[in-house]
């Protein structure tokens, strides 16, 4: 009797333990596939997610074209799912880059993208306020080689590129064709027709230039220091500035800026006074931006209309260099919506966004072949000038240094008393170099 009942309770206990197992392969399987329900549901929402309407924020500075509007347009038909808000930052770039600061200091998530003057980027990365991109560039394969060389430099520190180029300006040399058979090529060669050619078709003055202390007499600076092989701080981020090579470059500017043939008052030239001068005819040479093309050609303001042409400043011992200016979009560290900023940013910095900003604003592309487009050199004669376009490739930006207000502070002084004779140029160099070292530091 006992057996019988062991034998039937064994049967209980093993009938229970296929029962458990049968219960449990079966949860097995249904964990299975609420796990594939659950990686489906996620695809979809993922899908879900890029297919959501997503606001950004760009932030600009003052545009009274239709570019931004114009360019903003065609890339939400690109991506319906993106909206792009814009904000309105202050003209004066010093109010703007001030506001930036605040508000990235903060963390704050209230703008995604942003456009950046050249010489901010290396400033908001040590600062941690910008994305680093490089990410998103070798993912979609940007071809940062299309660019021209310098644009791409001035967004580029301790190796990894911060900002992408969305449009550029450069230094650029002009002339009076009324006067000139052939631009000179050297600043030897300035300093000796300047000479020669002063006082023809009611001129009266060889050259014009900016050499007030201010920011222009660094972007002047850095064309003479470059063109004779100089350099203020390296790729590395080292003070390189006293050099027998920017020694040079300093003492051919004090040369040209005390010469007779230049304005008596130059050391108070700014762009202002160099554009009245010009366009009243009393230069044969002049340095600016490339806006003066335009006002040398207006016929309500300018007594040179069609006597105007432009050339690559004269060169030093290692060639012509013109200092870079425009600007660059970058993107807020903090923001809610990298991948959706990038795609903004992709399109403004690409041919397609570049080239609306060139056709409807008139500004110069930092890409290399849409100065090929008919369409892009329809809007200026610049655009379509093969000079124009070797000015834009021998570009260089000024000292990419995240303390940069510091290190142009430090230049205008030094410079401006090399200038005026209070100090040789190389005592000029050496005091830079050992300021700016000193700046690094703090």
């Amino acid at each position: 009797m006992k057996f019988k009942r062991y034998v039937i309770w064994s049967l209980l206990v093993i009938s229970l333990a296929v029962f458990l197992a049968a219960c449990n392969s079966e949860g097995e399987e249904t964990s299975s596939t609420d796990g594939e329900e659950n990686t489906d549901s996620g695809e979809n929402a993922e899908e879900a997610t890029e297919d959501e309407q997503v606001t950004i924020v760009y932030a600009r500075g003052v545009d009274t074209t239709p570019a931004t509007d114009a360019v903003i347009k065609a890339f939400e038909e690109a991506h319906p799912n993106i909206k792009v808000e814009q904000r309105e930052m202050p003209a004066d770039t010093g109010q703007s880059h001030d506001q930036y600061v605040t508000t990235f200091s903060s963390q704050s998530t209230e703008i995604d993208v942003f456009n950046a003057d050249v010489i901010w980027p290396a400033e908001f990365a040590q600062a941690n306020y910008a994305l680093e991109l490089d990410r998103f560039i070798e993912k979609d394969g940007i071809d940062l080689e299309s660019y021209f060389p310098g644009t791409v430099a001035a967004g580029k520190f301790n190796g990894r590129q911060w900002a992408m180029p969305q449009y550029t300006d450069a230094g650029v040399f002009y002339y009076r064709t009324d006067i000139v058979e052939e631009p000179p090529e050297t600043w030897d060669e300035l300093i000796s027709q300047a000479k020669e050619l002063q006082g023809q078709e009611g001129t009266e003055f060889g050259y014009l230039m900016q050499s007030a202390q201010y920011e222009g007499l660094i972007t002047n600076a850095i064309e003479y220091i470059a063109s004779y092989g100089g350099q203020v701080v390296d790729e590395n981020n080292e003070v390189v500035v006293d050099s027998p090579e920017t020694v040079k470059a300093i003492e051919k500017m004090q040369e040209v800026v005390g010469s007779d043939f230049v304005p008596d008052n130059i050391l108070n030239f700014m762009e202002t006074e160099t554009e009245n001068a010009w366009i009243e005819g009393k230069a044969v040479f002049a340095r600016n931006w490339p806006y003066m093309m335009a006002s040398s050609n207006d016929e309500e303001r300018s007594a040179i209309v069609d006597n105007v042409e432009m050339a690559m400043l004269p060169a030093g011992d290692e060639g012509s260099a013109a200092a870079l200016g425009g600007w660059m979009t970058m993107i807020n560290r903090y923001s809610e919506h990298p991948e959706a900023a990038w795609e903004f940013v992709k399109f403004i910095s690409g041919p397609e966004g570049q080239k609306i900003s060139a056709v409807e604003g008139g500004r110069a592309p930092t890409i290399v072949e849409l100065y090929d487009d008919p369409e892009v050199q329809d809007v200026s004669s610049l655009f379509a000038n093969p000079e124009f376009r070797e000015v834009l490739q021998s570009a260089v930006p000024r000292p990419v240094t995240p303390i940069y207000p510091e290190i142009s502070d430090i230049m205008q002084i030094e410079l401006s008393k090399a200038l005026t004779g209070e100090q040789s140029a190389a005592d000029a160099a050496a005091n830079m170099q050992e300021k700016m070292e000193a700046a690094m530091v703090e």
